[in-house]
């Protein structure tokens, strides 16, 4: 018998590129990985990996093998889950959802509400991190899904699913007597006022600095934040216009004070469910995926 230990071992290795990478991963030795994947080597009596200076490259036999061990246990999650929930009928569901740094938490929040609405309760076990941790920690079955602002970089050697959720347009909003300092036509009014805007590594942020390069407006970056929500508490001071999502405009200026300025039309954030599902079957994943279809464009 295959011993699956042994290949998930293999295929950790494989996508982190190296026993040492895999090792912090799993949390073992490079000895004990080394161990178990000439053992694998031995009893499917094949050569997986070959050595090119301090990298381990796979051989095409071992590239088959990495296709066949991401389908097992794509496979194997897949059963978890639909296992999972259907014994957890009745009792409280555990739903263990990464939500990426990137991302607004106020989005956040209205994406994962639906799963909180089920029939049966659920327990919601909450994570914030860089996507590529998240990712990591999805790969390992920690997580059932990750909510990002992208899709699965690339870059990640992790086999999980981008699942597009939608997309919202970006608005601005402002305290009232900021408002009333900076009158006049949207965007214009913009020009030489104190605004707050997402980080410059942030692909939303660089979107929204090109908007206004191409409508001639030049405000004063007071602030850059990563989280939103804080740039938020900060706008809400007046101490500069800020951008939220424009699906969220009857929240946002439910607040005392607060004021829809105007859109920047052509500016869309897009909103992804990742997960190493190729079907979704974990109820609170379908309640997510459902309600935001009626949520976002």
């Amino acid at each position: 018998m295959l011993n699956y230990k042994h290949l998930h071992y293999f295929q950790q290795v494989a996508e982190a590129g190296s026993m040492t990478r895999a090792s912090e991963r799993l949390h073992v030795s490079p000895q004990t990985i080394s161990t178990q994947i000439a053992e694998l080597e031995d009893r499917l009596g094949v050569e997986l990996f070959v050595k090119h200076g301090r990298k381990l490259e796979l051989t095409d036999i071992g590239r088959l093998t990495l296709q066949y061990a991401r389908d097992i246990f794509t496979t194997g999650a897949e059963l978890e889950a639909v296992l999972r929930d259907r014994s957890g009928r009745g009792k409280a569901l555990e739903f263990r959802v990464g939500v990426a740094d990137s991302m607004s938490k106020a989005v956040a929040f209205h994406l994962v509400e639906p799963a909180l609405e089920l029939p049966d309760p659920v327990r919601l076990i909450c994570q914030e991190g860089r996507a590529e941790r998240l990712l990591a920690e999805l790969a390992m079955h920690r997580l059932d899904l990750v909510l990002s602002d992208a899709p699965v970089p690339a870059s990640v050697s992790v086999q999980a699913y981008s699942h597009r959720l939608g997309a919202t347009e970006v608005a601005f909003y402002a305290a009232a007597g900021l408002r009333e300092r900076f009158a006049g036509e949207f965007p214009g009014c913009l020009d030489g006022a104190p605004v707050l805007l997402p980080g410059a590594d942030a692909a939303i942020g660089q979107r929204l600095r090109a908007w206004l390069d191409r409508n001639g407006v030049r405000p004063v970056v007071v602030g850059e934040f990563d989280d939103s929500a804080l740039a938020q508490e900060f706008g809400k001071k007046g101490v500069g216009f800020f951008v939220g999502p424009a699906f969220l405009a009857p929240g946002i200026t439910a607040q005392h004070g607060m004021l829809a300025v105007g859109v920047a039309h052509g500016v869309r954030e897009e909103f992804y469910a990742l997960s190493i599902e190729r079907r979704i079957t974990h109820r609170c994943v379908v309640a997510i995926t459902e309600a935001a279809r009626g949520m976002l464009a």
